[in-house]
Order: C-alpha cells, then sequence, then structure tokens
C-alpha cells in the first residue's frame, strides 16, 4: 500500500468525523433550550435538540441524514463484503466452508450485536417511550455502549481456545 492511500484513508475519517461535530455544533448553538434535565446517563446531540424551544426541522432532517450516512451505510458495505467473501468460500472445498464459516461468525456476530443496539438506541431516542420507565430506558441506552466490549472478547475467546488445543 502506497503511502498515499494511508494519507487518504487516515485523512478521510478524521476529515468527516470534524466535518460531522462542526455542523452539528453550528446546528446546536443557537437553540433557546427549555430545559436542562437529559432523560440518559450520558448526552448525545438528539437529547439537546428535544430541550430546544425553537424549531429544530434542520437538526431533525440533518441527524437523520448523519445517521443513515454513518450507521446503516457502513453495516450495509459490511454485510455486502462478507457475502461475497462466503459466496467465494462456499465454492470451495467443505474443509474451506468450514474455515470460513468459523472465521467469519464471531465478527459478524459482533456487527449485528452492535448494529441492533444502536439501531434500538436511535429508535428509542427518537419515538415518544413514555411507557417504558426510566431505569429500564436507562440500562438500555447503555447496551450497545457496554455489551459490545463484553461481547467481543467472549466471541473470541471461544475462537481462541480451539486455536491453543491445536
Amino acid at each position: 500500500m502506497t503511502t498515499g492511500k494511508v494519507a487518504v484513508l487516515v485523512a478521510v475519517p478524521w476529515l468527516y468525523s470534524v466535518l460531522t461535530i462542526v455542523v452539528l455544533l453550528s446546528l446546536i448553538v443557537p437553540l433557546q433550550l427549555c430545559g436542562n434535565i437529559i432523560d440518559k446517563v450520558y448526552c448525545n446531540n438528539y437529547s439537546i435538540v428535544k430541550l430546544a424551544c425553537t424549531d429544530t426541522t434542520a437538526n431533525n432532517i440533518y441527524g437523520l441524514i448523519l445517521t443513515f450516512l454513518t450507521v446503516f451505510v457502513p453495516v450495509i458495505i459490511i454485510f455486502y463484503s462478507y457475502t461475497r467473501i462466503l459466496k467465494v468460500c462456499f465454492s470451495g472445498s467443505k474443509q474451506t466452508r468450514q474455515k470460513a464459516v468459523s472465521t467469519c461468525t464471531p465478527h459478524l456476530a459482533s456487527i449485528l450485536n452492535f448494529s441492533f443496539g444502536v439501531c434500538f438506541e436511535i429508535l428509542q431516542s427518537r419515538y415518544v417511550t413514555q411507557s417504558v420507565n426510566s431505569p429500564v430506558k436507562t440500562v438500555l441506552s447503555l447496551y450497545y455502549l457496554t455489551c459490545q466490549p463484553l461481547f467481543s472478547p467472549v466471541m473470541y475467546g471461544l475462537k481462541m481456545s480451539k486455536i491453543y488445543v491445536v
């Protein structure tokens, strides 16, 4: 890999992140807030937007577009690449198929776990959930932040124990 490719691969995520934050801040700073209680353990963009007294249409549209670009597009690309990888592997021998499945399964399980957690958090924050009591909302809002780091070592640890036996 050339130095130019490495520079691009490093620069693009940084620029995307900086640009995202600059736009978010430029949309949030002018908002007049009517309250100061956030119903989460942590502060995120949409929690602040929900406190606003003024029109938040631009924030909502930008938030939905950003959510789609940041969450769903990478997941779609990852699943597309895995289907291509598995398609090639399944055209090979039985041993190749078993190796491909055992290699890809922990990563796919981790991605699915994280993606479902993020999607649930997005839906929970966007829609009225007054029927769900506060402690349950707090635990569920922390799911994708806490369970993924706990889940990954277990998944990969199971695979590593099989490697150590050999």
